[in-house]
């Protein structure tokens, strides 16, 4: 149980028997805080009891809060003690003691630590990337890529039951284009001179698809035009859709459904979503298109679905598989998007209310901004449209999977990331994948050396806690405490940064307690309470790691 939920249990009591005794008024247990304060000296934990209770009981917040005091029991010598500041907060300093048995918690649970069962099963679906199979995945991809797995993982250790899903655009116009663009290149490789278009891909993997095309069906195997752009369409397809693949699963990123926009007409999805909102009125012709009445959600104008040459629009597609998502039971959807598609968002919220009573609610949408590609500082030149992007697969070649991550979440998904290749690479404090990893491996390596030397630990219950005093042991002890509530809070709010924030932190805290004091030094016993103390500490780091999708090296 975290230290915040136990002293909530007390001061819950506490105000259960101060009402019984009639010392204060009659009153339901109010919606009150229990917070971390910002400054060590305003205590442990601080709670507004006090002044929420002040309305009811007609009497000022710190003569509450006297009075709550008055009467607290300390069951389980939780509290060291307390005192009430400003207006009618109430600061609490929780005992050494308590904050040791962390160690023991850590150590029983081991790899749950952690881990909890806020979400009791609650179905989510995280749909993410979702990059159109006209290309290779880039450096932003990537972003994307980290955030929504390192999201789920999050929402599963909360006990979230989580499908991750990819929704692959092969359908529409870019579709055209790319079997457009490959069939222009294989009959520029076939000699002929050939005024490509800018509108077409033009990177280099649109001419190397278009050679292997070439060696399995030559040109003159192509009736018209027509037939020769629908089977490049469909063969690049193919091709790049495997390569995003390929590279995802290298970047640790594995999805349980791929999501074909194609089956949303082949299974008639569309004509049954155009009728289900006929129903509800909510669709009319006009100028010979089908207009959705999204004003009425709070959208600044209606949108199009059908349009009068008959082609179905991407928002008719999206709302169509949004449907299918409440149809298939997700009770949350979370849809990671790239930050040019903020517009998009109250178009799609205005879909999920018309479909579904607080239906927008069920939606939660994450935007993520750019990043910034830097070589020592300096800007990598990228550009889709000219085919000079940095692709995922280079950033990882380069920098590998785990500093990629890392770095990739380092920041909030809705702001700019700068992405320094070089400081990616160095194996210095600089690299904040290397100073997290190399704090894992060091703490390993303290372990190897006193297996080495025959100090075996003991265990736990008989090795003495209350030898750990110094100040940077209490710092690290609190640290650890943070952990399952930083998970939870991490998991509730959609913030994947929180996490790698916390690991610096509380590296920072280790290296900085292995700099001033021996773990391993003269007196065995506060050495053995030293050792288990940093066994702790590896296991969080690992806890931590694994969310992120990085590993956790023995050494380095």
């Amino acid at each position: 149980m975290l230290l915040k939920d136990e002293l909530k249990q007390l001061l819950d009591k506490t105000l259960l028997r101060l009402v019984d005794s009639g010392t204060l008024k009659p009153t339901e247990i109010p919606n009150y805080k229990i917070e971390t304060p910002k400054s060590d000296q305003h205590g442990d934990l601080a709670t507004n009891l006090a002044m929420v209770l002040a309305s009811s009981q007609k009497s000022s917040p710190r003569n509450i809060a006297q009075t709550i005091l008055d009467g607290f029991e300390n069951a389980g010598g939780l509290v060291a003690n307390s005192e009430i500041a400003g207006p009618g907060f109430i600061n609490f300093t929780i005992t050494d003691a308590r904050w040791r048995e962390i160690i023991r918690t850590v150590e029983l649970e081991g790899d749950r630590f952690g881990t909890c069962d806020l979400g009791r099963g609650k179905k989510v679906q995280v749909e993410f990337v979702s990059a159109n199979p006209t290309g290779p995945l880039h450096v932003g991809h990537g972003r994307g890529a980290a955030l929504g797995d390192v999201l789920a993982n999050l929402l599963q250790a909360t006990g979230h039951d989580v499908q991750r899903e990819y929704y692959i655009n092969d359908a529409g116009t870019q579709m055209e284009t790319l079997g457009r663009s490959v069939w222009l290149r294989m009959k520029e490789q076939g000699g002929e001179k050939i005024d490509y278009p800018e509108n077409c891909y033009q990177g280099d993997y649109i001419s190397d698809i278009a050679r292997e095309l070439n060696r399995e069906r030559p040109l003159t195997s192509f009736s018209t035009d027509e037939e020769a752009v629908a089977a490049c369409s469909a063969y690049a397809a193919d091709k790049i859709l495997q390569g995003i693949r390929d590279d995802l699963e290298d970047f640790g990123v594995v999805f349980d459904r791929w999501f074909s926009e194609k089956t949303l007409k082949a299974e008639n999805r569309l004509e049954d979503i155009f009728e289900e909102l006929a129903k509800k009125d909510l669709t009319y012709s006009h100028e010979g298109a089908l207009w959705f009445r999204s004003s009425r959600f709070g959208d600044e104008k209606d949108r199009v679905l059908v349009r009068q040459s008959g082609e179905v629009t991407y928002f008719a597609s999206d709302i169509a598989y949004h449907w299918d998502k409440v149809k298939r039971g997700f009770e949350m959807m979370v849809d990671i998007w790239g930050a040019d598609h903020h517009g998009y968002v109250p178009r799609i919220k205005a879909v999920m209310e018309a479909l579904k009573p607080n239906g927008s609610d069920r939606l939660q949408v994450i935007l993520v901004q750019l990043v910034n590609l830097l070589r020592g500082g300096q800007p990598v030149s990228m550009s889709t449209r000219a085919g000079a992007f940095v692709t995922l697969r280079e950033v990882m070649d380069e920098v590998g999977s785990d500093a990629a991550r890392f770095i990739f979440l380092t920041r909030r998904g809705d702001s700019s990331l700068d992405f320094d290749l070089e400081v990616a690479k160095a194996q210095t404090n600089d690299n904040p994948v290397f100073y997290v990893q190399y704090a894992h491996a060091r703490i390993c390596s303290v372990l190897a050396l006193a297996k080495e030397k025959n100090f075996a630990l003991r265990p736990l219950e008989t090795v003495d806690l209350n030898l750990l005093t110094e100040k940077e042991e209490m710092q690290i002890l609190k640290r650890m405490n943070a952990f399952p509530e930083l998970v939870q809070t991490s998991a509730a709010s959609l913030e994947t940064h929180r996490l790698t924030y916390y690991l610096t932190e509380l590296v920072s805290d280790f290296h900085r307690f292995y700099k001033e004091h021996r773990i391993i030094g003269d007196d065995p016993e506060r050495s053995q309470a030293r050792l288990h103390f940093v066994t702790s500490i590896r296991t969080v780091i690992r806890n931590g790691l694994r969310l992120l999708g990085v590993t956790a090296p023995e050494r380095m």
